[in-house]
């Protein structure tokens, strides 16, 4: 049952808020379109940056883009030159005004897109898959997640016959609406074939109503105010 749901799709206004804010109107579609034009271009033009979050908004004539990433200075560059070129790149695929915000993610362990992107980039090193997918573990937990799980999927070590496996240590609800349970998929194309990465991770249970709006979200992974979040004592 709750294994067939995206963890992020179903906490979705309830504890988690949306990477596109804006009102879509009669054109809809073509903003739509167009968001994911900018998402495609920037993971693949910040690839080496470990992006976790791309989350944007619109107003009538301006595009904010906010980009999470591990690695802020390979986006800024030196005296923020990359910054200017990327604004002008967006530009032109946007025909509008752009803002691009950079906030870095103060523990990259804890994000699941960061560690399925690392288990994918080892795999395609040929490093073998239970080293990399137990290293990832420890690391997580010792950064004081409440639990993770990772699955890899596909012809692992070479094999013939495609498997699945999965991994898990601490507690990951994911029935429970108010766990913060951040969810990730990573793909590596290794010689044999794709090996397909899952990672759950639970980061805690978030008790009250949190504020949705993405300014809230930059002060969580600002690592400065928590904004109603508690940790479960076990």
């Amino acid at each position: 049952m709750g294994q067939k749901v995206n963890p992020i799709s179903n906490r979705l206004g309830i504890i988690r808020g949306w990477d596109s804010n804006w009102f879509g109107g009669k054109d809809y579609g073509d903003k739509l379109v167009e968001d994911s034009k900018l998402r495609k271009y920037l993971n693949a033009r910040l690839a080496k940056a470990s992006v976790s979050r791309i989350i944007i908004e619109r107003t009538l004539k301006l595009v904010t883009i906010t980009v999470y990433t591990a690695r802020p200075g390979i986006i800024i560059g030196k005296g923020g030159q990359e910054v200017d070129k990327l604004k002008e790149e967006l530009k032109k695929i946007t025909d509008k005004e752009v803002q691009i915000n950079i906030f870095e993610v103060k523990r990259p362990e804890m994000d699941a897109l960061i560690v399925a992107n690392n288990i994918a980039r080892q795999l395609e090193g040929r490093i073998a898959y239970r080293r990399a997918t137990k290293m990832a573990i420890a690391s997580t937990m010792r950064m004081g997640a409440e639990g993770i799980k990772i699955q890899v999927a596909g012809r692992l070590n070479g094999a013939e016959m495609a498997r699945s496996e999965m991994y898990k240590e601490g507690r990951t609800p994911l029935h429970t609406f108010r766990a913060d349970i951040d969810f990730a998929k990573a793909e590596a194309l290794t010689k044999t074939g794709l090996i397909g990465i899952k990672v759950w991770i639970c980061k805690g249970e978030i008790y009250g109503k949190p504020d949705l709006s993405p300014n809230f979200n930059v002060k969580e992974s600002g690592g400065r105010g928590k904004g109603g979040f508690k940790k479960r004592r076990k």
